[in-house]
């Protein structure tokens, strides 16, 4: 089937989030095939008399942090013309399927959804990087389908596609708008697109011709995406994008500084934190040192994806990667030393066509090095349509032993060893699989699971490492941060000034004349946890409260917490010297006072009895 273009005149399509006239998309109305010359006109009759609006929508996502994004922004249009959006299949009187066309196994989920969805006689959209990448799939025919530039006609797609007709719109055109309404799987992290497409060839790639060249987005539409965010109450900002390294080369910037101006609108207190998004080797060469600068800052995790594919030079060239493996040694070497607690992660590509046992024991050899916290391995899938697909493979069992070999050589690392008694800020933003921990990240995102109530859901908090397991750590709650900022109003954050990152524990913030502490994260500099500046929450012994039995020792702990604030009070001047009267005694005090009376009472009345008794 052709694609079906737009009908308005001049193609401009109406602004982003707004309804098209029904005559503005074109549709295919599916004939009945047991029947041609008399269409099932009860089917139309019920398909038209149901109102738009009113159906659920069930949506599955496949793939990248990229599809997830716009996988939240359709969900947003069609929740704000009144779909009910759910997760359980059951329930949807429509599937709307978002796809990754990266590797054959993902694509094969997503033909078996199609076949459960045709087999369940439900309506369906399928949209993302397969109808993009591969419009002639033979598991498409007669499907609606979005293209990854059309998400902001969705709306328009779901309704023809509930009244029976087949709509399809691929043609590529301006960036969907930034602004367009959004459910977040998460509301305390916002999954922002940076750009779409990348500027590589890699011959095993299917992404490229479904994302195409690369698209920025602007410095400013970015900036003031972040601003909306932000006052939303997000506290986690991921940059995504299929490199983020090469944005805006096509528009004439550099991610430097798009990163820059972000991290000046983050909010001073250290309450919203950015990730950034995978980058090739390629382009992050070029401004090494300033993307460093970035990772360094209080409000940026120490944390980037870098995905290397292989260890021999002879593989990177058939897989026209445009870097070699020193060069990636450079970009892991330079981060590492000029970044304090770095993390890297990085992606191996296990039996390319022609890779020999050579080339792989180069592989193994960079990964025993460096010791990656994270590693994805795959084996390597030939995607139709790319030139890989045509080189000659390499025997399938010797692709799954290569790959079962880098799997048990990566999980014999402990990368968290030496972990277990340090002080650490996390910052927690969801709830664990097992529906018991809280999960919160490091400055160095590495993930720390702890016990606590769901209302400690988007704040930050001082930890101990109480244990350390294989993929992530566990921690006991010292301290919730308050937040600096929580009643400031708006203008007045908006002319706080922000803070560069400090250089060591004790030295004053770049943007202040006079040594103070840095205003940008009271309580951490460079990763060193500094308590004696921390501020805390009414809550901050929620932990030690719930799990204790014993009175007098809540009292007696809420009493030393007292004291200790106090006296980091006194080191800072933030309080007065407090005088110790029973008229300023606080309800702490007064309470180990009224304990300390009514146990002695009972003594004395036990003692009274006993004599009585005699």
């Amino acid at each position: 089937m052709e694609d079906i273009e737009d009908l308005l005149a001049g193609g401009g399509g109406a602004p982003p989030g707004f309804r098209l006239p029904l005559n503005a998309v074109g549709v295919n109305p599916r004939k009945n095939k047991n029947n041609k010359t008399k269409p099932n006109n009860s089917t139309s009759q019920i398909n038209d008399s149901k109102i738009p609006g009113t159906q659920t929508i069930y949506v599955k996502t496949f793939g990248c942090s990229h599809n997830q994004s716009d996988s939240e922004y359709m969900a947003g249009q069609l929740s704000a013309f009144g779909y009910a959006i759910s997760d359980n299949p059951e329930d949807g009187d429509l599937w709307l399927i978002n796809t990754c066309t990266v590797k054959s196994p993902s694509q094969s989920a997503m033909n078996t959804l199609i076949s459960k969805c045709k087999s369940a006689k439900k309506p369906m959209v399928v949209a993302g990087c397969v109808p993009q990448g591969s419009r002639d799939l033979k598991e498409l025919e007669g499907v609606s389908i979005v293209g990854v530039q059309q998400i902001d006609r969705v709306v328009e797609v779901v309704e023809e596609t509930l009244k029976g007709h087949e709509v399809r719109l691929l043609n590529r055109k301006t960036l969907p708008a930034l602004d367009l309404p959004k459910v977040r799987k998460n509301k305390f992290v916002e999954i922002l697109p940076i750009n779409v497409g990348c500027l590589g060839a890699c011959t095993y790639c299917k992404t490229k011709h479904a994302r195409g060249h690369l698209g920025s987005y602007t410095v400013d539409s970015l900036v003031g995406r972040v601003k909306t965010v932000v006052a939303d109450g997000v506290k986690e900002i991921w940059l995504s994008s299929e490199d983020t390294g090469a944005y805006g080369h096509d528009i004439g910037v550099n991610l430097p500084i798009l990163l820059n101006a972000i991290v000046a609108e983050l909010p001073p207190d250290g309450s919203t934190m950015l990730r950034i998004g995978m980058t090739n080797p390629p382009f992050i060469l070029e401004h090494l040192k300033e993307i460093a600068a970035v990772l360094r800052h209080p409000c940026v995790y120490s944390f980037l994806h870098v995905p290397v594919q292989s260890g021999s030079d002879a593989v990177l060239t058939a897989m026209n990667r445009e870097y070699t493996v020193g060069e990636f040694r450079t970009v892991v070497d330079t981060l590492t030393e000029l970044v304090p607690g770095m993390q890297i992660a990085t992606d191996i590509i296990c039996g390319f066509p022609g890779e020999t046992d050579e080339d792989f024991a180069q592989t193994v050899s960079l990964i025993k090095e460096y010791k990656f916290p994270q590693v994805h391995i795959s084996q390597f899938y030939p995607r139709p349509g790319t030139p890989a697909a045509r080189m000659k493979k390499v025997q399938s069992t010797i692709v799954k032993n290569r790959s079962r070999e880098l799997t048990s050589v990566f999980e014999a690392f402990t990368p968290h060893n030496g972990m277990e008694g340090r002080v650490e800020k996390i910052w927690i933003t969801e709830i664990a699989t097992d529906g018991i921990h809280l999960v919160g990240h490091t400055k160095g995102y590495v993930q720390v699971l702890i016990i606590a109530p769901e209302s400690m859901l988007g704040t930050s908090a001082i930890v101990k490492i109480t244990s350390v397991g294989r993929w992530s750590v566990f921690g006991e709650v010292i301290e919730t941060l308050t937040q600096v900022n929580a009643e400031m109003a708006p203008e007045k954050v908006s002319n706080q000034k922000k803070c560069s990152p400090c250089c060591n524990q004790y030295e004053s913030c770049a943007c202040s004349k006079e040594p103070e502490s840095c205003f940008s994260e009271p309580d951490s500099c460079r990763g060193q946890i500094r308590l004696e500046e921390c501020t805390a929450s009414g809550n901050d012994t929620w932990m030690e409260d719930r799990m204790s039995k014993n009175l007098i020792g809540w009292l007696l702990r809420k009493r030393r917490n007292h004291e200790h604030k106090a006296e980091n009070g006194v080191t800072l001047g933030l309080k007065k010297k407090q005088d110790r009267a029973l008229g300023s005694w606080g309800i702490v005090d007064r309470a180990l006072v009224v304990g300390i009376l009514v146990s002695l009472l009972m003594i004395v009345a036990v003692i009274i009895h006993l004599e009585l008794k005699t």
